[in-house]
């Protein structure tokens, strides 16, 4: 009965899974409104099975399946709009600014779902002809059940036979191996990559519609999916879709049955067998390592180089604004500043690995998480002061990133940034379960700032001391030798090792510091809140940091201040807005496709004042 329920909970996650990997192995995207997809086909096929005409169109059995295949079309056409209209536009920009534009349309696709099939979770009706049971052994399993288990191996071999035995298959296999050599070969990769993301957007659509008879559809279903989707993905090799059949059913009877074994580390286990086959072998189970190029490029390496006389005048001014900001702010206003000289020192911290180092996080609220954690569980089980609290933080949050930087160093790309996202999860699953230390859902509460300090004015000029020296720091490091070592292992590690630098241990070290700059930022936000939950290691704030680093520019050393000032101010006026996620979300797709090089970055090729480093 265990065996039969993971199979049919791994059919619909094969069915995400294996269209994400298609999108991946072929567009190098790592797509996170995937998830949207899967929401999408099930509100929709929803929405066609209750549609009246002679009764329902779900009211049959060939009804209901051509109401969950309509879904998946529509899905499907939908995906290639995004595609032609949004992606197409920024393939030569670098991919993580597609990854960010991916997480624009999340929003986007969150407030017009919102706006058709309102806030309530809904019950989808059974499939005609398939909603009894079937006894095996004594016990009952649903005959909807069996049929998504048959359903996944019926489509493995679908998508075997196509990219195997059709022209366009093989064209698009060669597309994942390599691309340039397609392009010589006169094929038109424009189309390729429309199809390959329109199969993949099916795909998630599909497994969005099965899903309609066995759970409620709800706005949350797409956050709910994509991170065990990402599992699956990496877990059977990105690109193979054999591969996320064979982890799709791994992680299907790895739940099961640690409901029943170790309930207590179900939330933790998949993300801990993603972290085990990342360290053991990083391509995955059916994967082949990660290519050297891809093609597409990252764009132009924009040099470094410390401030000049007009940028310094320009910092001077904007200092000396910030300190005179309580004599003319009101309560509200220094609130809110707070929050994003915080949020500032978190993308900058973010902003040292990914420019100076090359290395993606996709798990950076893990520093930021276990810093608000090593403050508040200082001031509530240890009754310490915040003075004490605050040097803990960055104390605790550090040692995480030696920690789990030892491990992501020793890979590169996408699957240091997938690691990390492992590490992330398993620290948000602890904080999550462990109630008796960290709280739980409820959390910890009552990490109160120290008298001199308990007002908005003096904690803001507190914060502006911690944050600004923090970033300045940050900033300074860039150019003493390690920062010049550590970017010389990011643009070419062969010649670095070369000349004798140890690119690991420099990248190990760059973790350390970035992940306790990082835990500074979240003991300060712990004690600007009051309280701390489990909410600041998880995804969304993770992605929170990678949107302030992309939107302000990678290249530049001021994107993640202007990126965290932007983004931090803009979702808090828009959050007054009805449909604010949707505003939010057409903003950072802007700027995704018009300022491709973030917004310093545009700035500074529109004032044609480019940063060049000092003359020898």
């Amino acid at each position: 009965m265990q065996i039969l329920t993971g199979l049919s909970n791994a059919a619909s996650l094969f069915l995400v899974a294996s269209g994400l990997s298609i999108i991946f192995g072929v567009t190098r995207i790592v797509n996170f409104a995937h998830g949207s997809f899967y929401m999408l086909g099930a509100y929709l096929a929803l929405t066609i099975a209750n549609y009246p005409i002679a009764g329902r169109i779900g009211d049959t059995l060939t009804g209901f399946a051509l109401s969950v295949m309509a879904a998946a079309a529509v899905v499907a056409i939908l995906g290639a709009i995004i595609e032609m209209t949004v992606l197409r536009r920024i393939y030569r920009a670098p991919e993580l600014f597609q990854l960010a534009a991916t997480f624009g349309i999340v929003l986007i696709v969150q407030d017009v779902a919102l706006a058709v099939w309102g806030p309530f979770d809904v019950l989808g009706p059974r499939a005609p002809g398939l909603d009894g049971a079937v006894a095996i052994g004594g016990h009952y399993i649903p005959e909807y059940d069996l049929a998504l288990v048959a359903l996944a191996p019926l489509v493995l071999a679908g998508l075997w036979l196509l990219f195997y035995r059709t022209r366009w298959g093989i064209i698009v296999r060669g597309a994942t191996e390599d691309r340039e050599i397609v392009a010589a070969l006169g094929v038109n990769q424009t189309w390729i990559f429309t199809g390959v993301f329109a199969l993949g957007s099916f795909l998630a659509g599909l497994g969005g519609a099965v899903r309609v008879p066995r759970e409620p559809v709800s706005l949350l279903m797409d956050l709910n999916i994509i991170a065990e989707v990402f599992v699956v993905v990496v877990v059977g090799g990105m690109g193979s879709i054999l591969g996320s059949f064979l982890a799709a059913v791994l992680i299907g009877q790895l739940k099961v049955f640690g409901i029943l074994i170790l309930p207590e580390i179900t939330l933790v286990l998949v993300f801990l067998v993603m972290m085990v086959v990342l360290v053991l072998r990083p391509q995955g189970l059916m994967g082949r390592p990660e290519p050297t190029a891809h093609g597409g490029g990252h764009g132009e390496e924009r040099p470094l180089a410390p401030a000049g006389p007009r940028l310094r005048l320009v910092l001077f001014a904007v200092a000396a604004m910030l300190l005179m900001l309580p004599v003319v702010a009101d309560r509200f206003t220094l609130v809110l500043m707070t929050e994003i000289l915080i949020f500032a020192l978190f993308a900058a911290s973010l902003h040292f690995i990914m420019g100076g180092g090359g290395m993606v996080s996709f798990g950076h609220a893990a520093y930021f998480g276990l810093g608000a954690y090593g403050a508040g569980l200082a001031v509530v089980h240890l009754a310490a002061p915040m003075e004490v609290a605050l040097v803990l933080a960055p104390l605790l949050s550090g040692a995480g990133g030696l920690l789990f930087g030892w491990f992501c160093v020793r890979l590169s790309g996408v699957y240091l940034a997938m690691l990390s996202l492992a590490f992330a999860q398993i620290t948000w699953s602890i904080a999550l379960q462990w109630h008796a230390v960290t709280g739980g859902d409820d959390g910890l509460v009552g990490v109160w700032p120290s008298a001199w300090a308990s007002q908005p004015a003096a904690y803001y000029y507190l914060t502006l001391a911690l944050c600004g020296s923090g970033v300045l720091s940050l900033r300074r490091l860039f150019f003493t030798p390690f920062g010049m070592a550590l970017r010389a292992g990011r643009d070419s590690p062969l010649r670095a090792d070369a000349v004798g630098i140890d690119v690991r241990r420099q990248q190990w070290l760059a973790f350390a510091i970035a992940g306790a700059m990082a835990g500074l930022a979240g003991g300060l936000y712990a004690f600007s809140k009051g309280s701390v939950f489990p909410d600041e290691l998880a995804i969304p704030r993770s992605v929170d940091a990678l949107l302030m680093v992309l939107l302000g520019g990678v290249q530049t050393l001021s994107g993640p201040i202007v990126g965290a000032f932007a983004f931090v101010g803009l979702e808090d006026w828009l959050a007054r807005l009805a449909y604010w996620r949707l505003i939010l979300g057409l903003a950072i797709v802007g700027i995704c496709v018009l300022m491709p090089k973030g917004v310093v970055g545009a700035a500074v090729d529109l004032t044609g004042d480019r940063d060049r480093p000092p003359a020898s």
